[in-house]
């Protein structure tokens, strides 16, 4: 019975959810496949898989190069790669789903579920000690230590309680600034471990992997055979060299998950289906609104150039790092939620545009060549050919009533016409004879207007719109009041100039 209900939701969270333009996508598609080939080829990687997933569902995926140089084998959506740090957001998952059944709290400490850590010294006599939340955004005060922790993966878990109950040096005091820790993560492993009484790896495997169909992802990849495998290089002096493959251990929670695009491809649908909140039937393996709370960034915000060609010109992103995922606002594409994976032998990247329900990935088979500037410069193929379509939200019937009397105020020429509908604060701010100078001014220029033109809602309380007129245009906002009767507390009207 289980398994039939992992597959209907696996068919339900692949379905269409909204109508992206598919025929601008394929459009698209040649001009993108030739940056991910020119990609492989200038960054000496043996294999390349990359995707795009829209509206729910795989649209295109493409391998380029070989799994390895030996029997060189092409690689294929099926080929498995170990997708380095991307493996973070599962962790983070998997902590926010436990948060969801009550079992922790992101802001109990972490030496709460690790009591090895209770008696670490810290840096500073003021220091707080480490909430599970400083663990998720890389705010714990531990040293950035990619070098180190790329190599940690196959260490027993044995090693890694030795190694929490000496303790470690802090770069910082917990909760003053973003630090990015792969040995945070560990620790998020155990946290998982020990809260759930099973393995991290079996806790994800039997929380996210096997509900989504996942069935080629895991985290020994010994598990799976060699024919499958994208062997992982390193580019030195001039040539390939094999990078050791490293087993599953007590750092796999920051790095060790092995998948395929056509595995990938489920996960990164199910991400996006989170969007945006609404009353549909919500039975993922977790909910809605603990996959959203992936973009909750943390208060160490920063500005950042977009990844790819287009980088250095566009405008600069607000960045922040979420939980298990960098969250970033950009001009352009909107919100967006990415993650690079650097590891021996393997290098990754993830995009996804929830607004626009559409996520551009990719995997290759050499050392720290992660392959964000393709999947960025993909994105703004995409949106430049017009086939990322912006998430509309639905007009709540109380901004619709709104909306009907600011229609009605400007035909009147007079507030008075929906006084009924106006907050309390309204009239205060801009008395009615104030109200009946600005009006008698805006129709003496534009004449009649056409106040039914659609509204575009910013949110169920708040909106904008343009109304077309006999001689221009109105461009006009409407905000309703925090009260049951959601009545009027700002409206602005003024010319919309050419």
């Amino acid at each position: 019975m289980r398994l039939v209900a992992c597959l209907l939701f696996v068919m339900m969270a692949l379905r269409p959810a909204q109508a992206a333009d598919a025929q601008k996508i394929a459009q698209a598609i040649p001009d993108i496949d030739r940056l991910f080939s020119d990609f492989q080829v200038d960054s000496h990687a043996p294999g390349l898989v990359y995707g795009i997933v829209a509206d729910g569902r795989l649209v295109h995926v493409k391998g380029l190069g070989v799994q390895d140089l030996v029997e060189k084998r092409p690689v294929t959506p099926d080929s498995l790669f170990r997708i380095a740090s991307m493996t973070k957001a599962f962790t983070a998952l998997s902590i926010l789903k436990l948060r969801e059944e009550g079992r922790l709290s992101l802001d109990d400490l972490a030496e709460t579920y690790v009591p090895e850590m209770r008696g670490w010294t810290y840096p500073t006599k003021d220091s707080p000690h480490i909430r599970i939340r400083d663990l998720l955004t890389h705010s714990a005060g531990f040293v950035d230590d990619n070098p180190w922790g790329d190599r940690q993966t196959p260490l027993p878990d044995a090693e890694f309680t030795k190694m929490l109950q000496r303790g470690v040096p802090f770069s910082s005091a917990p909760g003053s600034h973003y630090e990015y820790s792969n040995f945070g993560f560990a620790l998020l492993g155990r946290i998982v471990a020990n809260v759930s009484g099973m393995p991290y790896r079996r806790y994800v495997e039997q929380t996210l992997l096997t509900p989504l169909g996942m069935t080629s992802s895991g985290y020994e990849i010994g598990e799976w055979p060699i024919e499958r495998r994208a062997i992982g290089y390193r580019w030195e002096d001039g040539r390939w060299k094999v990078e050791p493959s490293m087993r599953d251990g007590a750092f796999g929670a920051m790095g060790g998950l092995q998948t395929s695009a056509s595995d990938y491809a489920r996960w990164v649908a199910f991400l996006l289906a989170a969007w945006p909140a609404r009353d549909d039937a919500d039975d993922g393996p977790v909910s809605r609104a603990s996959v959203r709370m992936l973009a909750e960034g943390s208060n160490f915000t920063s500005v950042a150039q977009r990844y790819g060609a287009s980088g250095a010109t566009a405008c600069r992103q607000s960045l922040a790092y979420g939980f298990g995922m960098r969250v970033a606002q950009d001009c352009e594409l909107g919100l967006t939620l990415a993650h690079g994976g650097g590891y021996p032998g393997y290098g990754s990247h993830v995009m996804l545009m929830p607004d626009r329900g559409v996520g551009i990935f990719v995997f290759t088979n050499r050392t720290y060549n992660g392959g964000a500037g393709p999947a960025w410069d993909a994105a703004m193929a995409l949106q430049k050919a017009g086939a990322l379509i912006e998430r509309t939200l639905a007009v709540s019937p109380l901004l619709a009533q709104g909306y009907a009397a600011a229609g009605r105020i400007y035909a009147a020429g007079d507030v008075g016409a929906a006084r009924d509908q106006l907050a309390m604060n309204f009239l205060m701010d801009s008395d009615v004879d104030s109200w009946r100078r600005k009006l008698t001014t805006l129709k003496a220029e534009l004449g009649t207007c056409r106040t039914g033109a659609p509204i575009k809602a910013t949110g169920a309380l708040s909106g904008s719109f343009t109304w077309p007129c006999e001689r221009g245009r109105v461009a006009g906002t409407i905000l309703l009041a925090p009260t049951p009767d959601a009545r009027i507390q700002e409206l602005k009207l003024a010319i919309k100039l050419p």
